[in-house]
């Protein structure tokens, strides 16, 4: 059975395991947002927590996907469901390129441009959201793009726990040695990574232009 005719016939679950896919992907690089901008802001502010933070994230990266939701599984809360473990995975896979391109991003705005504008009594805060932020905020833009490219690939990972999305048609594939329903699962995964990049890199080459 080809690769086209399985995925016609499994259109509806192939459409579900989407949407599962979108919404893992989606809530993950919410929060991984919320919590790795604000870091690379931190770090920019206290030097001093730049290599604890960027470390502990490096060392994050690390660790192979499904050890970690083996060392998720006792967490409280988290433990319990499979999507929220996966969820919680996912997120702190993004965390590194948002930290560090948020940092990079902030650190090498001019320091004329910095000095310029303390000149003119802003103060840090709004130096921060009115100068720094602006300026970096392509390369912040790059950070998530890559984040959300990592992302789309590591969800496939998730159907191993159980947390649904396109990796559930991998490892069927797998288990009855079947390109066409391994290839179901891998396709659509990496079109998603390809409109996650393109799109995202559409908006980066705006900013940087502006």
């Amino acid at each position: 059975m080809s690769v086209w005719h399985f995925m016609v016939q499994n259109r509806a679950e192939v459409f579900e395991l989407t949407l599962e896919h979108l919404w893992l992907v989606g809530i993950s690089m919410l929060f991984a947002i919320l919590i790795g901008i604000p870091l690379g802001i931190l770090i920019t502010r206290w030097p001093v927590l730049d290599k604890p933070v960027l470390g502990s994230a490096n060392i994050i990266q690390t660790i192979p996907s499904l050890a970690l939701f083996g060392f998720l599984l006792p967490a409280p809360w988290f433990g319990e469901r499979a999507d929220r473990m996966a969820i919680l995975a996912l997120t702190l896979y993004a965390l590194l390129p948002l930290i560090r391109n948020t940092y990079v991003g902030i650190r090498g705005v001019d320091a004329a441009v910095v000095e310029a504008a303390r000149g003119m009594g802003m103060t840090d805060r709004q130096l921060l959201f009115q100068v720094e932020l602006p300026l970096a905020l392509g390369v912040i833009i790059a950070g998530v793009r890559v984040a959300s490219v990592i992302s789309v690939g590591l969800a496939t990972i998730a159907a191993a726990i159980g947390a649904g999305g396109l990796g559930e048609f991998i490892f069927r594939g797998l288990a009855m040695v079947s390109d066409a329903v391994i290839l179901t699962g891998a396709i659509p995964a990496a079109l998603l990574a390809l409109l996650a990049d393109f799109l995202l890199g559409l908006v980066e080459k705006r900013l940087q232009r502006v």
